[in-house]
């Protein structure tokens, strides 16, 4: 998969990285000569230019680009990457950094945005989840879809607990895609019996999420 990052500061470096480690084409953007410290990521490739200048975009290649990921510090120039990803390139999956929350409503299909993800939000989901029994918790949202990555351990006294995972009537729109148990991570089958301390991953749309909670919970 070849995957264009716009912003190659700490962030896009790391990103990066860890998508060369994993197989990947990786080409790094950035306007600020400052930012091309080749030696960082030496396998990946790297384009001095302005990410959100058509020409730019034309020379690192977006149309035989699969994703593009807008990881600048400026909330602007990400909008701008995103919505010529898409628009000018068709490209199949962009996915946007967010750096500042009062922008977050911005980060959607109109400006090209699939996926956003804004760290300050996904931190207080880490530490909600971390220190929530019984509490449905949103950690992701598919800007496209209008879907969210939602997580909820299970309480003792929960309803659920001891019924199989296909005999728990799911709402709606709504997919149990991953049960953590004991440092397990288990693709759930219908047969599979849900216990107290389970972490339950749903990947849920928003209109689902309260109905999903008071099934799980009592409280």
């Amino acid at each position: 998969m070849r995957v264009t990052i716009a912003g190659a500061g700490a962030v896009g470096r790391s990103i990066a990285a860890e998508l060369l480690e994993n197989g990947h084409e990786v080409l790094l953007i950035d306007i600020d000569p400052k930012a091309i410290k080749i030696d960082s990521v030496p396998r990946a490739e790297w384009l001095l230019a302005d990410a959100c200048e058509i020409t730019a975009l034309d020379e690192a290649g977006l149309n035989a680009c699969h994703v593009v990921i807008a990881a600048s510090g400026d909330d602007k120039v990400n909008l701008v990457v995103s919505l010529l990803a898409k628009t000018e390139y068709g490209v199949p999956r962009v996915v946007a950094r967010i750096n500042h929350p009062k922008n977050e409503w911005l980060f959607n299909e109109s400006w090209g945005v699939d996926v956003a993800v804004s760290t300050p939000r996904l931190l207080s989901a880490l530490v909600e989840e971390a220190v929530s029994v019984g509490d449905l918790v949103r950690l992701m949202t598919f800007r496209q879809g209008q879907a969210n990555l939602v997580e909820l351990t299970l309480p003792e006294d929960a309803p659920v607990v001891g019924q199989r995972a296909g005999s728990v009537p799911w709402p709606t729109d709504s997919v149990l895609v991953a049960i953590l148990r004991e440092g397990r991570v288990l693709v759930p089958s219908a047969d599979d019996p849900l216990e107290a301390g389970d972490e339950l991953l749903f990947v849920a749309s928003q209109e689902v999420e309260e109905e999903l909670g008071q099934l799980l919970s009592p409280h």
